[in-house]
């Protein structure tokens, strides 16, 4: 009997029906003892009388559980005749499948999701059995596949011709639905991974051709296509690319033992698809190896110049790699790598501007003129972000330390055009002097070159979920720009605007890229690891035709659109992706010497021991998806498990005092950032905390929260945050009181890295209120005593566990120590060994020390720390296919 509202399963509150099959009736429902939605899933009372069917039921639930991946329905608990889901928000693919065909660059997106999804499943021996579009839900986040039901335990007898008459129109109750069944499930064969493989392939056939790949009116028309007939042709479709049909059309062989033999497969060749893949010299695959990419970027330009100063043939593509060993080219101090690789070229193509840092100093802006041998430091760009030029290559403009300001590109005097920007996505400068630029959350504002008060351009459309528009970037009529539209799925995307306010029209969808302007007319944009270009006619202002692959193995920031920048003159193409910073964790002892390594070779972004230093929590960034998650390592035993999922990033991670629970700060909640406790051992549900109108409230600006410790008596948290006032200051979180933030450190400049001694009577932190980064100590409750631990300069202190020591890093990389007695008497700084570590950051953990102070757990970079190799392009677009 179907439930009604108010009723309950266990602690679970009905609220409404949301649908039905063969398998169970699905309700949304509300966790009444954590305050959130769900889906519960109950068993019919028909099938739960049967032993056979409840099984079944039971072994979906033990198939789900198993399973932890982005794209796989995550299952929260499990009851008699019940489980307990994710709610998960959208339509699902049947739905949207019902309206037409998908866009190419969409279905292949979500294919790719499905795809790893269920290798995910593979690996862990799980078949699904029932890969349909009925089971694919369609989220703002990409795709989610439901109900493993028919996960794979034994072999079943083969279905009668009754049986699949009846499925035709009740689908779902057998075991499979008919039109995605694989040739060996009718013929009573072991199903096994390769079926999944088959009715992927079905689904993929239909996303692109919006016609499903075999169609009957009844059992022996649909059972005759399936096992004898081949599908019409995808290229019915205008521009499927041929190397699509083949991928389809090996999913989709009669026999097992020719299709793909696993789903990794067919990821990574939906990833690199053929068509990428170009003949020697045109196109070569690069790999990144490290972080300076700026010092590399100055030697492409003299190498970019000389090629076109020797005229090649016209037309032709000239495309070439640059070691990073080109010190004879570039006479600059070697960098320190920035978070995200930054650069343009000038529109005349006549010099580069980037970020960089000379080695223990801060990041500024670069320049290097085509005709010149070395690169330049810009004096007076310290902490430099994002540049772009001024159309007539006369001028550069920049972000620093929540300014927008420009620079004469012959060097000189920055101006200060507008102060107060946080979280800043991105400007662009047109012919008639007007500066777009993005300040995170909202829209865009517009400034004259000169100064003055900006104004709004574009405003948020609540009923379309927009929380943030980004990346403007100016078409050449300079009335009209591009800007990247971050909101609910179906209107996340590359959009038109233009600076009288009208347009808004989205272009198409994109993943968390902005697009930049190609002469001699197309649209760059970035798509997982692949520089895609589109037709563009910029006097219609119209898209045309579909995308086309520029680069494949390009990565993008989790933070920045990938570094693209494009160049009229001569067809100029440079571009690079978000370099990880690959390092190591590893053991020091107080003088330097290692002794031994617990974790791979990863991005790390922060990480901190147990309590009883059994257990590392750690926060890195997967390379399949760009974003930092959440892992716990086992110390003793070895192993680790993976504590956070899906899209949104997931950093600074603490333990509680108790080592039971562990808080990170996560934006999976999109347009936010928050804090989020869970058990340590993954079980149970997590809880968030200080909601976002209670942190604007107080005056914090939550996108960008820093955890940075949980004292001892486990009352509080203090993190770090920027106000709409001021830089970051650090803030108290009382856990009995989750939405009252209270400010503890206030100066101008950024604090950070708020650590409480053990025993509760002093604050350690890093401030740079006398102009650079120093360690401060202040005795709590908060009063006018306070010391200078450092003395030339520190940041990211840490305590000994018995509060006698104090350690921090000094501007230099050198791990230091300070003694602690009573009454603020502190010792003289000793140099403890150096690290690899010299930009202050309130963002990443680079060490920990061990309780004792006897050692150290550092972050030790890897790879070649002079550069990557990357790809320049003259006369990028000729390798296109017309």
């Amino acid at each position: 009997m179907p439930l009604s509202p108010g009723e309950k399963l266990g602690p679970y509150e009905i609220l409404s029906a949301i649908g039905a099959g063969g398998m169970g009736e699905v309700y949304k429902a509300r966790d009444t003892r954590l305050d959130r939605m769900v889906a519960v899933k109950v068993l019919p009372e028909h099938i739960a009388q049967r032993e056979d069917l409840r099984a079944r039921f039971e072994r979906e639930a033990r198939a789900v559980a198993s399973l932890n991946h982005p794209h796989i329905c995550t299952l929260h608990d499990i009851g008699p005749g019940y489980m307990v889901m994710e709610l998960i928000e959208g339509e699902t693919l049947a739905a949207r499948l019902a309206k037409g065909a998908l866009p190419l660059d969409q279905a292949l997106k979500f294919a790719t999701q499905i795809a790893d999804a269920l290798d995910r499943a593979h690996r862990a021996g799980v078949t699904h059995r029932d890969v349909k579009p009925q089971n694919i839900m369609l989220t703002r986040d990409g795709v989610k596949v439901l109900d493993f039901g028919l996960a794979k335990s034994t072999a079943k007898p083969a279905p009668t011709e009754a049986t699949l008459t009846a499925a035709l129109t009740t689908e779902g109750t057998v075991m499979g639905t008919p039109q995605y069944m694989a040739p060996e499930q009718f013929e009573g064969k072991e199903a096994d991974a390769r079926s999944d493989i088959w009715a992927f392939g079905a689904v993929l056939y239909e996303m692109v051709t919006g016609q499903k790949a075999f169609q009957g009116r009844s059992y022996s028309s649909l059972v005759g296509a399936i096992l004898s007939a081949d599908p019409a042709p995808m290229a019915v479709k205008p521009f499927t690319p041929s190397w699509l049909e083949r991928l389809v059309r090996r999913c989709l062989e009669k026999d097992p033992e020719e299709r793909y033999q696993g789903m990794r497969d067919i990821v990574l060749d939906l990833r690199k698809p053929p068509l990428m893949a170009r003949p020697e010299p045109a196109a070569r695959k690069w790999h990144w190896l490290g972080w300076a990419l700026s010092a590399l970027l100055a030697c492409t330009v003299v190498a970019m110049w000389t090629l076109r100063t020797s005229a090649p043939t016209a037309g032709k593509q000239v495309r070439f790699s640059v070691s990073p060993a080109g010190k004879d080219v570039f006479a600059a101090p070697p960098t320190q790598a920035v978070a995200v690789p930054q650069f343009a070229l000038a529109p005349d193509g006549s010099a580069l501007v980037f970020v960089a840092g000379a080695a223990g100093g801060t990041p500024q802006l670069w320049l290097r003129l085509m005709t010149g041998a070395v690169a330049r430091p810009l004096a007076g760009t310290e902490n430099a972000l994002l540049p772009f030029w001024s159309p007539d290559s006369q001028w550069i403009g920049y972000f620093s330390e929540q300014q927008l300001k420009k620079i004469p590109a012959g060097g000189g005097a920055s101006q200060v055009l507008v102060t107060d920007i946080a979280d800043v996505f991105g400007g662009a400068w047109s012919a008639d002097n007007t500066i777009l630029f993005s300040a995170g959350a909202g829209g865009l504002s517009r400034i004259t070159a000169s100064g003055g008060a900006p104004s709004a351009v574009t405003a948020l459309n609540a009923s379309h979920g927009e929380v943030a528009h980004r990346w403007p970037q100016f078409l050449p009529d300079g009335r009209h720009f591009l800007f990247y539209v971050r909101a609910a799925l179906e209107h996340s995307g590359l959009y038109l605007g233009s600076l009288d306010g009208s347009g808004g029209k989205m272009l198409f969808r994109t993943a968390d890229s902005g697009g930049v302007y190609a002469p001699p007319g197309y649209l760059l944009y970035v798509e997982g690891d692949t520089l895609l270009a589109r037709r563009f006619d910029p006097g219609r202002l119209e898209v045309q035709g579909d995308q086309l692959a520029v680069e494949s193995g390009v990565g993008r920031s989790t933070t920045a659109l990938a570094a693209v920048s494009a160049s009229a003159a001569g067809g100029l193409l440079a571009h690079s992706g978000g370099i990880p910073r690959l390092g190591r964790l590893n053991w020091f002892d107080r003088h330097g010497n290692p002794s031994g390594a617990i974790a791979a070779v990863a991005d790390y972004i922060d990480f901190r021991l147990s309590p009883n230093e059994k257990r590392l929590a750690f926060s890195m960034v997967d390379p399949a998806s760009n974003y930092p998650h959440v892992w716990i390592a086992d110390l003793d035993r070895g192993g680790t498990s993976r504590m956070t999922h899906g899209a949104g990033t997931n950093v600074a991670v603490l333990w509680s005092p108790d080592g039971g629970r562990i808080l990170f700060r996560s934006n999976a909640q999109v347009g936010t950032s928050r804090l989020y406790q869970q058990s340590a051992d993954g079980g149970g549900q997590g809880q968030w905390m200080m909601s976002p109108e209670a942190a604007r409230a107080a005056g914090i600006r939550s996108l960008a929260l820093v955890a940075t410790d949980w004292p001892a008596d486990g009352r509080s948290i203090l993190f770090s945050a920027p106000s709409q006032a001021s830089g970051y200051d650090i803030w108290q979180l009382a856990l009995s009181a989750p939405d009252s933030p209270r400010r503890l450190i206030v100066h101008p400049g950024d604090q950070g890295h708020g650590n409480v001694s053990p025993d509760g009577k002093l604050l350690a932190y890093s401030s740079s209120e006398s102009g650079r980064f120093e360690v401060y100590i202040q005795t709590l409750p908060l009063s006018e005593r306070k010391a200078q631990v450092s003395t030339a300069g520190g940041f990211e202190p840490r305590w000994r566990s018995d509060g006698r020591e104090i350690y921090y890093i000094a501007l230099d990389g050198k791990l230091m120590a300070v003694s602690v007695a009573p009454g603020l008497a502190l010792g003289v700084p000793k140099v403890l060994f150096q690290t690899q570590v010299f930009t202050p950051s309130v963002y990443r953990t680079h060490y920990v020390p061990a309780n004792n102070g006897q050692r150290f757990l550092v972050n030790s970079l890897t790879g070649d720390a002079s550069g990557p190799a990357i790809t320049v392009t003259l006369n990028w677009n000729s390798g296109l296919k017309k």
